[in-house]
């Protein structure tokens, strides 16, 4: 996000970048980030916390249609993807969290935003919310650089206040640009990355394949492809769902879907989000109860997530997602947190062998679920904007065991 022996890990988003005539790599760039680092950093071990007050903020500005409430928690840092992307001229690269319910890109948490030959002040103002953090400053328009994709004017935030963002220097927005909606004074909506891609002629189609490799492997890594998706990393065919009619998860990347424990529903077809910035997978409150129900667990109140024994680990039934007529299975290793970092999530008694589950409560007024990168980092995603629906397929890690 590790190596099984170290609480580091490197994630090096490979860029495939899916061009009209060229795919090219980015493999100059990576990105080391400590997880137990960053959480002593912000003095803050629950996960479960920041993962819950982000879904009821974002469901909160699609209700209100306020993306720019000033309304969070601050003591819950933000753990996930980043990516090295190069602004500016000379460029200068910044480390940014891959965010999907966000269409905002902005910078000046960890490394201040440089000023260069580029670089436009529009003289508007910018601010953005996330539940476990948030972010103001000013708005400016530069040359972002993606291995071989240039966007020229692309908004950005250089952020003047933030709070719940050590360990990053901001965030990528991979988000609808509907979620930039009243962010940017004087402005309704701002052209997002992929936006300005697909209008500076750098990419046929506005679709971004996302690849997470699990956190417990020995080389995680991930990937992002502009332009369309990476067939080689798929391992079965793509299955596609429109994005929800149901509101509000229609203003992110929200889908239908229905969750069964082996042959046992606990969540009827409902509506939540696919989001690369939420670590968990947090469902209905009726649903996390029968789930906890039938595995035997308990919660644990020092990480906030269910616990079980190893005998009940032993007898875990597969977790089922339908979504769009198709089974994706998470296994019983990848329901299970990897055991190599329980110290990054609060346990502090010193045994890696102590097994928490990553199925957390939503909470009350909120989505249905929120589909984090537990979720992804098995499944190959594809966020369509061209086409307005989601896609999933399995990868060589659907049913790894590296937890």
């Amino acid at each position: 996000m590790l190596p099984l022996t170290s609480l580091k890990t490197v994630l090096s988003f490979l860029l495939v970048v899916g061009s009209p005539a060229l795919s090219i790599p980015l493999n100059t760039h990576t990105t080391a980030v400590s997880l137990a680092a960053k959480f002593k950093a912000a003095g803050a071990t629950n996960i479960v916390a920041g993962d819950r007050a982000r879904a009821q903020a974002l469901h909160h500005a699609a209700k209100t249609g306020k993306y720019y409430a000033n309304a969070s928690i601050t003591n819950v840092v933000v753990i996930g993807y980043t990516i090295q992307v190069g602004i500016g001229n000379p460029m200068k690269h910044y480390g940014l969290l891959v965010d999907s319910a966000s269409g905002n890109t902005w910078i000046g948490a960890d490394q201040e935003y440089t000023i260069t030959s580029t670089s436009t002040s529009t003289g508007d103002a910018v601010a953005v919310s996330y539940g476990s953090g948030n972010f103001s400053g000013q708005e400016y328009l530069d040359t972002i650089t993606l291995s071989s994709l240039s966007i020229s004017n692309q908004s950005i935030g250089v952020a003047n206040e933030y709070q719940g963002f050590r360990g990053v220097d901001g965030v990528l927005g991979i988000g609808p640009k509907s979620l930039t909606k009243g962010t940017v004074s004087n402005t309704d909506t701002v052209p997002t990355i992929m936006d300005n891609l697909f209008s500076q002629n750098s990419i046929n189609s506005e679709i971004l394949g996302v690849y997470f490799v699990p956190v417990s492997e020995e080389n995680p890594t991930g990937t992002l492809t502009f332009g369309g998706s990476n067939s080689s990393l798929m391992t079965s065919d793509i299955t596609y769902t429109p994005i929800t009619s149901a509101s509000p998860a229609c203003n992110y990347w929200g889908i239908d879907q229905s969750i069964a424990y082996g042959d046992s529903t606990i969540l009827s077809s409902a509506a939540g989000i696919v989001d690369t910035a939420t670590v968990l997978i947090l469902i209905a409150t009726d649903a996390f109860d029968a789930y906890k129900n039938v595995t035997g667990a308990t919660l644990d109140e020092t990480t906030g997530l269910l616990k079980i024994t190893s005998d009940q680990y032993s007898n875990l039934k597969p977790l089922i997602f339908t979504i769009g007529g198709t089974a994706f299975t998470l296994t019983p290793n990848a329901q299970i947190w990897p055991r190599s970092m329980n110290s990054v999530i609060g346990d502090t008694s010193g045994n890696s062998d102590d097994i928490y589950l990553i199925v957390a409560d939503i909470g009350n007024d909120t989505f249905g679920f929120v589909n984090g990168y537990t979720f992804l980092e098995r499944f190959y995603s594809i966020f369509d904007t061209t086409n307005k629906r989601v896609g999933f397929a399995t990868t060589a890690y659907t049913e790894s065991t590296s937890n």
